[in-house]
């Protein structure tokens, strides 16, 4: 039972290799099991979230911590699976294939939420990764596109160099240890002993981590990544990983270094500069998705910023700032998937009257992309204001203002597409049909995002609570 969530992913992945061995496989019938699949994982993790249990001799760890991010994922897979549904970007024969990967990289995922030993991470890590690097370049080449071949190759080329930072690194941790296990490296740092050569592991480590992330400097495949791959993937892409990221990140820097103000410091230093290079660089973007993937690593450096308290609190604010992220872009791509017709990357210019065209999706998109800009009195608001009263408890005033001025910049380009949707005429573009399941995730989410900027504490509370075992 308390691994009913992996058991249910697994099973899934398996039904998908089932059908894909048919010669011709019916994409309704691939839409109907992931969909299945998707919900029944969503409800296992609710059935599971007070589940506590130590597993495969200690590598393994299902508690509160990792039962609330599972939680998280399966709400997110189930509402990705209903608003990419059709997988306009996705060929009718590959469907199964996709499918299996997709669930494949989101077991690894819930495996790497719950792992607490370096083996364990690293298995859980690269068979998410890996899964997701084949996603990639699934993408349709019908209508011509053929970036996907590019970003798919990058993507991997890129994971390869970031897995192999954070494999020397941990293999730092246990010659300087003697243990793969993050508990019993605790014990052993405790003591307070080679601590400059302990930095440079963990430091190692994380930069593995943060590659997920998209943190710089690790941030480097984010827009031609969020370009290349279908607009499903990229959704994909975009926000379940983030959630696996954090919660790998939020494990590894409870492991005590002997020097907690040069990583918080680090930390900090690292949010500024994706916070302006991600900020300045979504400026000049006229593809959504690549703004998205700018402005994905500029809110990477407001989680980065959030965790540099290294307190319960601060990592319950974290958890928060990613939770609402992901509903966030959630809302976003699902927009797009619907609204581009046969699969293609759009302009913003291609949003154009869409409130005309199909009000629905106008006033989803316009809702996430008012929270990513960080107006009241959505989750984005809330999320910015705790992790900057967050920081500045921890005394980085100047960070504080950087970031604020950050928040400033953003407004511009968020609010640029919002104006493209509700002022500009649709010249001559189609009215879009959506059907009623997706239109009605999409206000889901927009309930979701309202709540959790209107009701926060009981959320971060919760998060804080949970994180509070860890340490």
């Amino acid at each position: 039972m308390v691994i009913l969530p992996e058991l249910v992913l697994l099973t899934g992945a398996l039904a998908f290799f089932v059908v894909s061995l048919a010669k011709t496989p019916d994409p309704q019938v691939a839409k109907r099991t992931a969909l299945f699949f998707g919900f029944a994982t969503f409800l296992a993790t609710c059935l599971c979230l007070h589940s506590q249990a130590t597993l495969f001799y200690g590598v393994y760890v299902v508690d509160q911590y990792s039962q609330l991010f599972k939680i998280l994922i399966g709400f997110s897979l189930a509402i990705l699976l209903v608003a990419g549904q059709y997988l306009k970007g996705i060929a009718d024969r590959v469907r199964p294939e996709y499918y299996l990967f997709l669930l494949l990289s989101v077991l690894g995922l819930m495996m790497l939420v719950s792992s607490v030993e370096l083996i364990a991470i690293f298995i859980s890590l690269e068979l998410s990764s890996f899964a997701l690097y084949l996603l990639v370049p699934m993408r349709d080449d019908s209508t011509g596109i053929r970036v996907q071949m590019e970003a798919g190759i990058k993507y991997i080329l890129f994971g390869v160099m970031a897995t192999g930072f954070m494999l020397y690194g941990m293999s730092y941790l246990f010659g300087l240890t003697g243990t793969t296990y993050l508990k019993e490296i605790v014990a052993v740092l405790a003591k307070g002993n080679l601590q400059p050569a302990v930095v440079v592991a963990v430091l190692m480590t994380l930069g593995g981590f943060l590659y997920k992330l998209a943190v710089f400097p690790m941030h480097f495949w984010v827009p031609d990544i969020y370009q290349g791959a279908s607009n499903e993937t990229t959704g994909f892409i975009a926000t379940i990983p983030k959630l696996g990221a954090v919660a790998l990140l939020i494990r590894v820097l409870t492991v005590p270094t002997g020097h907690p103000q040069f990583l918080a410091e680090l930390l900090a230093a690292v949010a500024v500069c994706s916070m302006f290079y991600g900020n300045l660089s979504a400026l000049v973007q006229k593809d959504i998705k690549r703004m998205l993937g700018f402005s994905g690593i500029a809110h990477a450096g407001f989680i980065a910023l959030g965790l540099v308290n290294m307190t319960s609190q601060g990592y319950g604010v974290a958890i928060y700032y990613v939770a609402g992220y992901v509903l966030m872009n959630l809302a976003c791509f699902l927009v797009i998937s619907n609204v581009s017709r046969q699969g293609e990357n759009l302009l913003i210019e291609d949003l154009s009257g869409l409130y005309k065209r199909q009000p629905v999706l106008a006033f989803i998109l316009a809702v996430g992309l008012f929270g990513l800009a960080g107006i009241p009195p959505f989750v984005g608001f809330m999320a910015k204001f705790l992790i900057l009263t967050s920081a500045l408890r921890a005394d980085y005033l100047v960070v504080v203002c950087l970031a604020a001025i950050n928040t400033a910049i953003a407004i511009y380009y968020y609010l640029s597409v919002v104006k493209a949707v509700y002022t500009a005429d649709p010249d001559g573009r189609p009215a879009v049909t959506v059907h009623p399941a997706i239109q009605a995730a999409g206000v889901l989410l927009v309930i979701a995002i309202v709540l959790m900027g209107t009701l926060p504490a009981r959320f971060v509370d919760y998060a804080g609570a949970v994180v509070q075992t860890l340490l």
